[in-house]
């Protein structure tokens, strides 16, 4: 457990290596290389779906395996080598600090009523149309993103850290990346990326509900309104197309007493999805603010819980 505070540590100073070999850029080449090789348009859909199903079995287990060998190869050179290869990797699994840089960006934006560079900056982080967001919508697009990503890219990396160390990690963050870059809904990914999609679900279907409570229970210690923050996650936690992503964006929501969901546009065409949480405060660029803190609030009480939870099975 040593090493998952570790890299915990190191990702809340660092944030995103720029320039480091980040292991996510490689599986995501992966999945293009393999995209291009196995993906053609005269397939079936019954064709696609299989393509799709190689693929995500493929990257899934070859990040694993690798992942697996450099460790065992590192720790069979040197025990200090081996644990230092591990700390670098699991720190490159966790997103606490470039949340943080990516989000904050769009708040400088919209506080120096940058509207058309907020919307550029936001373009980044979120896969909606952002080119007619006004400052509210700017604002909540930003907070839901945060939201989500608790789970996706701090809880649950800490989840699978916790069951298998960082071969497990690093497995997970291949499935994340396969549903960011295959799992949509559209005409081209709809048979093609359905697996990986299925996968991402099962996946993050018991670290979205983990972090849920524990937005909550940070909440409680931030003097945020911890109260409605379970409310609302018990009213609205399946107003969200997602089976997971309703539980962290709902505990934030009532947390913060404002109200995400609603209506956006994705490729240009609009969809509207379920209001979440009540509209007790106007959302604005302060939120992002609120959010980004509560993150953290959520980070910390996810390592503590974990690295509990191992001391206990260590004693045992």
């Amino acid at each position: 457990m040593k090493i998952l505070l570790s890299a915990y540590i190191l990702d809340i100073f660092l944030g995103d290596p720029q320039g480091f070999p980040h292991p996510v850029r490689y599986i995501g080449n992966l999945i293009t290389y393999l995209e291009k090789k196995i993906l053609k348009e005269n397939q079936s859909n019954r064709e696609k779906l299989l393509m799709g199903a190689i693929l995500c079995l493929t990257v899934v287990i070859v990040t694993y395996i690798t992942t697996f060998g450099i460790v065992n190869i590192t720790y069979s050179i040197s025990n200090y080598l081996g644990i230092v290869v591990s700390v670098l990797l699991g720190y490159t699994t966790l997103a606490t600090k470039s949340l943080d840089t990516e989000t904050r960006k769009v708040y400088r934006k919209l506080q120096g009523h940058h509207i058309k560079d907020a919307r550029l900056a936001l373009s980044y982080i979120v896969g909606r149309d952002t080119e007619d967001l006004e400052e509210e919508e700017i604002a909540r697009a930003a907070v839901e993103t945060i939201g989500e990503n608790i789970s996706d890219g701090i809880i649950a990396p800490m989840f699978y850290f916790f069951l298998g160390g960082v071969p497990l990690a690093m497995a997970y963050k291949a499935v994340n990346t396969l549903d960011s870059m295959v799992g949509y809904k559209n005409e081209k990914y709809l048979y093609f990326g359905r697996v990986s999609a299925k996968v991402d679900d099962f996946f993050n279907y018991i670290p979205a509900r983990l972090t849920g409570g524990l937005i909550i229970t940070a909440a409680f210690f931030m003097k945020c309104n911890y109260r409605n923050s379970f409310k609302i996650v018990l009213r609205d936690r399946k107003n969200h197309n997602s089976p997971n992503a309703g539980y962290p964006e709902a505990a934030v929501a009532g947390a913060l007493n404002i109200q995400l969901g609603g209506t956006n546009k994705y490729f240009g065409k609009t969809i509207y999805k379920p209001t979440i949480g009540d509209k007790v405060e106007e959302l604005n660029a302060q939120h992002i603010i609120k959010t980004i803190r509560l993150m953290y609030g959520t980070s910390a009480v996810g390592i503590i819980v974990f690295s509990a939870l191992k001391l206990v099975m260590e004693v045992v």
